[in-house]
């Protein structure tokens, strides 16, 4: 398995680690030449302390299948990480909290005046079918302003190294968790190179995440009661509900465990009776968290929440309505939400975007499905999606029937060469193709996580990086190449 990066088998995409020739890039110089120096039993006692660390610290993920049902996985993990120059970091920092900004901005507008919709930058045919637009948070306004507290940004470099923003997920964005983990793993893997290398933290996102929703507290100056609410053990993100309460010392609750009273307060039950909640880091969809006020049926919720979220009584984290901006057609408009709302010109920018409600955007997707990655508006988890290079005429007639049934519910992107790393595959190295999910906090600050999750297509060859699809992760360094001059 000795790592020879002269043989390593480059692909028509831009390598985050390794440039043609087989001369690894400045930021990943030393990681590079430490793994080359390692001997074949060395990498597999690091793969072994890698796969034995994750299974002593529990950390898995749920995968579906019709014919299993629900499986608990151990978390794939590739020890060789994703190296990005603090540098280039800091602009892409810049880029997301920019975005993040805007976005606040058009939900805050959109369930009050609706100004984007009367100067016609935003078409209002939009708004009307969206499936996350929520009649019952109008006029509505949450603590500082802030509705979407906590988003993850989907980035992709195409084969020219441009990084690009490929979607935005504002309802429950997950896998900050796995971000945390990958790093508590890769410091016991590779304990010498966190020693050597300036390697910027990650491990701080828990405290920054409390403060952030401490600061939403209704009762300012007290020791706020914050709480993670989850739909329960059988939810796919579970681990990362447990795990982000445990850190932030947070109580764990379902709906069954908090009650709205007489005074539109929210309680929490225990063995000592009630005990007032002020914070809610809610991680169930808008529709099912009130009886009352949604779904009459949940069995997830809470009757009266949304009641006591209007009276200023308890912040609810991502805000009830939130998922209005989280729709790949809102998308296409964010750089001009940018515009018009900050006046400033796009830091990031979106992959060209196609909307299969217009005509004539229409009908060139459907002339070029083979080039084409076709989505719904509103799933995740890379599900109901069509890769037009790896698909057959007989999927891509399917989707065809599709969009012109529901033009509104799909988006189309070309396909771009998304940039891979090495990773360690049946003992020896190949390039597979990843993302990169940073996460940003919004509250009296805006902050961004420093990297991401890196998601890889485990796959040779595919783009789809989901791990509810096959895929893995890798550790994210973000590598301060200045450091020590």
């Amino acid at each position: 398995m000795t790592i020879r990066w002269k043989e390593y088998p480059l692909v028509d995409s831009y390598d985050e680690l390794i440039r043609p020739g087989g001369r690894s890039r400045p930021a990943a110089a030393k990681l590079c030449a430490y793994l080359r120096k390692l001997r074949d039993s060395e990498i597999e006692d690091r793969v072994a302390a890698a796969e034995l660390a994750i299974r002593v610290m529990g950390i898995t993920f749920t995968v579906y299948s019709e014919a299993e049902g629900s499986i608990d996985r151990a978390w794939p993990l590739d020890i060789i990480p994703r190296v990005i120059p603090l540098k280039e970091w800091q602009r892409v920092e810049e880029g997301l909290k920019q975005r993040v900004r805007a976005l606040n901005l058009f939900i805050d507008d959109i369930y009050h005046d609706q100004r984007i919709i009367k100067d016609g930058v935003f078409p209002a045919e939009v708004l009307a079918t969206s499936t996350n637009f929520r009649e019952q948070c109008m006029g509505m306004d949450p603590p500082l302003g802030v509705w979407a507290h906590i988003c993850g940004s989907d980035l992709v470099r195409d084969r020219d190294g441009q990084i690009y923003v490929l979607e935005d997920n504002l309802r429950v964005p997950s896998g900050v968790s796995y971000m945390l983990e990958n790093r508590s793993v890769m410091k016991r893997v590779f304990p010498e190179l966190f020693e050597t290398e300036a390697i910027m933290p990650v491990d701080d996102y828990p405290s920054q995440l409390y403060d952030m929703l401490a600061s939403l507290s209704p009762r300012p100056g007290e020791h706020p009661e914050v709480v993670v609410m989850t739909p329960g053990i059988y939810n796919s993100a579970y681990f990362e509900h447990a795990y982000l309460a445990q850190q932030m010392g947070a109580e764990l609750v379902e709906g069954r465990d908090l009650v709205v009273g007489d005074d539109d307060c929210v309680y929490m039950r225990n063995i000592e009776g009630l005990t007032r909640v002020d914070v809610i880091y809610r991680r169930i969809d808008d529709l099912f968290l009130d009886p009352e006020a949604f779904h009459p049926d949940s069995a997830l919720g809470v009757k009266g929440l949304l009641r006591a979220w209007k009276a200023g009584n308890v912040a609810l984290v991502n805000a009830p309505g939130a998922g209005v901006a989280d729709d790949k057609v809102v998308y296409a408009y964010v750089p001009k939400m940018i515009k018009y709302y900050l006046d400033e010109d796009m830091i990031l920018p979106n992959v060209p975007t196609f909307l299969c409600s217009d005509k004539t955007e229409r009908e060139h997707v459907l002339k070029n499905l083979e080039n084409m990655v076709v989505k719904p508006a509103n799933e995740s988890g890379g599900y109901g999606m069509l890769v037009g290079t790896q698909s057959t005429r007989k999927e891509r007639e399917e989707f065809a029937r599709l969009i012109q049934r529901d033009p509104r519910n799909y988006i189309a992107q070309p396909v771009l060469s998304l940039s891979t790393t090495p990773s360690l595959v049946e003992h020896h190295v190949e390039p597979r193709h990843v993302d990169l999910r940073p996460f940003i906090l919004s509250g009296d600050t805006v902050q961004c996580t420093t990297g991401g999750l890196t998601r890889v297509a485990l796959r040779k060859g595919s783009l789809v990086v989901n791990s509810s699809q096959g895929g893995g992760s890798k550790d994210t360094w973000i590598v301060d190449t200045e450091a020590g001059k």
